[in-house]
């Protein structure tokens, strides 16, 4: 019902930058939430951050001033713009995005994850 497709990732050397972006594709009535989700090895997978149709953000406190959300509505497109990169910020990094879609006679919420994708930080 709902697809998103990302893009950006790779290898980058600790204190360089990385975009990711991710857009949502389906029969949508509405997206409340989009965000990003990490996964560092032997570890849950925790919030990134995410924004709402607003423009709210909510930050982890170890990204805040590093990483930079943003949102384009018309588009249904979430990016994360990433800066200052450490080591420890190696992880699958994965969009979420949390919503309504056109199933019925009335819309049906969603909550939909993206495949991940690796950001590896060397040192």
């Amino acid at each position: 019902q709902v697809q998103l497709v990302k893009s950006g990732g790779g290898l980058v050397q600790a204190g360089g930058s990385l975009r990711l972006s991710c857009s949502a594709s389906g029969s949508i009535a509405r997206i409340n939430v989009m965000g990003w989700y990490r996964q560092a090895p032997g570890k849950q997978r925790e919030l990134a951050a995410t924004i709402t149709t607003g423009g709210s953000t909510v930050y982890a406190d170890s990204l805040k001033g590093r990483f930079s959300i943003s949102r384009d509505n018309a588009k249904n497109t979430v990016s994360l713009q990433m800066s200052s990169l450490k080591p420890e910020d190696t992880a699958v990094y994965y969009c979420n995005t949390k919503g309504t879609y056109y199933g019925g006679s009335s819309p049906v919420p969603f909550d939909s994850w993206g495949r991940g994708t690796q950001v590896t930080v060397s040192s």
